[in-house]
């Protein structure tokens, strides 16, 4: 088993920069895990032409290798490019996909205006093309559950020999949310949201933000 840093994301506002810059459209980070048979691509941040351009660039694959697409979470930022993937397997954890799509379903009845009531029908057909994802995704690739920022926000447990790696999505945003303990504001529920950021500090000895490069635990010893 192996993984790579497809696209590094990014917020659209750094809530932890002493200085703010302009607002931007958020991705998420993008990473490619393989093993044995399966290409996994966690989080397609950006447009769809693009992800598969970055793809391409960082490990020679096109959208037809990928066999599976995992999202972390149903953000949109998590999501955005996902069509570029049709032939792959679409996979969200089951407590994501069933507390997101009886939102969405109330809000379509909610809603009276066309224009966005097409838009929210485009993202209920995206939510029942994802399957829930298994417990295992491949070998030494496991669902990590880290519910909080969202209901049912999961990462992905990458289990080396001497070392584990967690995909962590939004549960860990950044470089600076990591080394100051804090969850990213707005979470769904911010108790469980802490506890979830804890047990991935616990276990993990590298860790993949939800924006942000990859990150070495600093409470790990190094290896």
């Amino acid at each position: 088993m192996d993984y790579r840093i497809i696209s590094i994301g990014a917020l659209s506002v750094h809530e932890l920069w002493d200085k703010q810059t302009q607002a931007r459209t958020p991705h998420a980070t993008t990473t490619l895990v393989r093993s044995e048979d399966r290409v996994i691509l966690v989080d397609p941040g950006l447009p769809a032409q693009v992800i598969a351009a970055r793809l391409a660039e960082r490990c020679g694959l096109g959208p037809d290798d990928v066999t599976d697409v995992f999202l972390t979470c149903f953000r949109p930022s998590h999501r955005w490019g996902i069509t570029a993937f049709p032939k792959a397997r679409w996979l969200v954890a089951e407590a994501e996909r069933e507390q997101v799509g009886v939102a969405l379903i109330e809000k379509l009845g909610q809603e009276e205006d066309e224009e966005m009531r097409a838009l929210i029908e485009q993202d209920l057909a995206m939510m029942k093309k994802c399957e829930a994802a298994p417990d295992k995704l491949a070998e030494h690739v496991d669902l990590f559950p880290m519910p909080g920022y969202t209901p049912g926000l999961s990462g992905l447990l990458l289990s080396h020999p001497n070392s584990t790696t967690i995909i962590a999505g939004d549960a860990i945003a950044t470089a600076e949310h990591l080394e100051q303990g804090r969850v990213l504001r707005g979470a769904y529920d911010v108790n469980q949201a802490q506890e979830s950021f804890m047990e991935a500090v616990e276990i993990a000895d590298v860790i993949i933000p939800g924006h942000d490069n990859l990150l070495l635990n600093p409470t790990r010893r190094r290896f």
